[in-house]
């Protein structure tokens, strides 16, 4: 049984520990809780990474994680439950399945959940601290508590195990380590503004609010500059808030009904007619490029 949520989340951090929006009070988490037999642990453990895998391969961010083994600690043995049997049990499960699945992996000793060990998907901040991004915890201790059985083949009445586990981690602090990592030039599909229209002078302004709309109806977003300002400076502007793609408007333009585009990092990319430009953006957004 699979189940999952997107809920809003609240923790009363101390303030010393809060830090931009790497942690904070409220935050939104996609979780998924798995109830499974023993057989199926290991195949519904490797669904879980391979889903975070997937995630962070599209949003450019597993270049930079690395994975740790969440253990108990024996010495500290108020911090957990369940007995030191079945510990060392679901341990030497977990450790199996990670050595199974070809997972390079530290071990980090009471650094697992009260309840269970866990897979700690690691990523460093700019400033070289860690923190854990993504985790796939197992649990063989709380589906007991909650009265949860099922019966098996044998016709035993049985607890299952449940894997609790994220699959982009807490939506602030990831958002927070992608506006790190691309210093806000965002790939396309995900930046906030995706197009920027600038017209050369005001009798373009008709045109380029044709086209604004032409694009949000196929769902871009879009921001029209039709200050009084020379082009260049609106060029200039568009770059340094690194907009990913500027579409200027000139005479040419509309007397061949072509848009002159300009992608933040390429720089001039010349004349195209406007589907011709609606075919790249769509490309680039379904294939979700990192450029």
């Amino acid at each position: 049984m699979r189940l999952n949520e997107t809920s809003t989340l609240f923790r009363n951090e101390a303030s010393g520990e809060m830090h931009g929006l790497i942690r904070v009070r409220q935050f939104t988490i996609s979780e998924g809780h798995l109830m499974c037999t023993p057989e199926q642990l290991e195949g519904e453990f490797e669904h879980c990474l391979s889903l975070a895998i997937t995630c962070l391969k599209t949003l450019g961010l597993y270049e930079d994680v690395s994975y740790r083994f969440s253990q108990w600690d024996p010495d500290d043995r108020e911090k957990y439950i369940g007995t030191e049997e079945e510990w060392n049990n679901v341990q030497g499960m977990m450790g199996k399945i990670l050595d199974d699945l070809g997972i390079d992996y530290k071990i980090g000793i009471g650094e697992a959940a009260f309840y269970g060990p866990k897979l700690d998907i690691q990523i460093k901040n700019v400033f070289g601290k860690e923190d854990t991004l993504i985790t796939i915890q197992i649990d063989p201790m709380i589906a007991e508590k909650f009265g949860m059985e099922y019966v098996d083949r044998d016709g035993v009445k049985k607890h299952p195990f449940i894997i609790h586990r994220t699959s982009i981690g807490c939506y602030e602090r990831t958002l927070a380590l992608l506006i790190e990592k691309y210093a806000g030039a965002f790939p396309l599909w995900l930046a906030p503004v995706q197009v920027k229209l600038l017209p050369i002078a005001d009798r373009h302004h008709d045109r380029v609010f044709e086209i604004a709309k032409e694009l949000e109806d196929m769902g871009m977003r879009v921001e029209v500059d039709d200050r009084n300002e020379k082009i260049g400076y609106k060029i200039r502007e568009a770059q340094v808030q690194k907009i990913p793609y500027m579409v200027i408007i000139g005479d040419k333009d509309i007397e061949n009904d072509t848009v002159s585009i300009r992608h933040r990092k390429d720089g001039d990319l010349g004349s195209m007619s406007l589907n011709e430009f609606k075919d790249m953006m769509r490309e680039e957004i379904d294939t979700k490029a990192i450029k």
